[in-house]
């Protein structure tokens, strides 16, 4: 934490410049738990620009153990709250999104914490590229419901954000390039069926609000 993490450490203010100055591919992880699908994704694409985002010092601290033990030279850790990053990354900047397995907050009076909800899928709609990709795991059938209600909304409203499912097995089963989380692992113990959704964005106009 003293060492290692001021030098892949990335903030509101060095995100923007730190995204201009990258030629190939950008991932963005809101919450990444314990570092290990950010760092597979970065190990399985050298070429790609891998930031997290996580609030927990014990997930940060995990993260950059894997960075450490694995030589990751592409990932860049935010050790706090996603919103200002994300609100400072430029429009049109990432290729893929991952909201993997988030907070339920499953009483009605919290659900205004979730995480998926307008605010974020307009701010997905502003950073993916036309044919970028925004992915949502959980294991929580109310969440499923709800993350898809919201992108329904989104929709409806003009955003051009798209399910791809076509059939059940396109968000029962996981993509070959989606690794299993510890999350999944514990919920699949427990009886638990996680859904994968996949969201591409469509090349319809945005209105952008962050950073241009």
């Amino acid at each position: 934490m003293s060492d290692l993490l001021p030098r892949v450490s990335v903030g509101p203010e060095t995100v923007a410049q730190i995204v201009r100055s990258h030629e190939g591919p950008v991932l963005l992880e809101v919450g990444f738990g314990g570092g290990e699908h950010l760092a597979y994704q970065a190990a399985r694409r050298p070429d790609a620009l891998a930031i997290g985002a996580e609030p927990f010092v014990n997930g940060v601290a995990k993260l950059l153990t894997k960075i450490e033990e694995e030589s990751l030279r592409n990932v860049r850790i935010c050790h706090g709250d996603a919103r200002p990053l994300l609100a400072a990354m430029p429009d049109g900047c990432v290729d893929t999104l991952y909201v993997l397995h988030p907070d339920p907050w499953p009483k009605r009076k919290h659900h205004k914490r979730r995480i998926v909800n307008q605010d974020l899928l307009a701010e997905a709609a502003r950073l993916l590229r036309p044919g970028g990709e925004l992915r949502v795991a959980s294991d929580i059938p109310d969440y499923v419901r709800w993350a898809l209600m919201q992108a329904q909304r989104a929709r409806t409203e003009g955003g051009p954000l798209r399910w791809t499912a076509r059939r059940q097995d396109d968000w029962l089963v996981r993509p070959e390039d989606w690794p299993q989380t510890r999350y999944e692992a514990k919920a699949l113990r427990e009886g638990r069926a996680p859904a994968y959704l996949r969201f591409v964005r469509g090349a319809d106009a945005v209105t952008t609000t962050g950073a241009a």
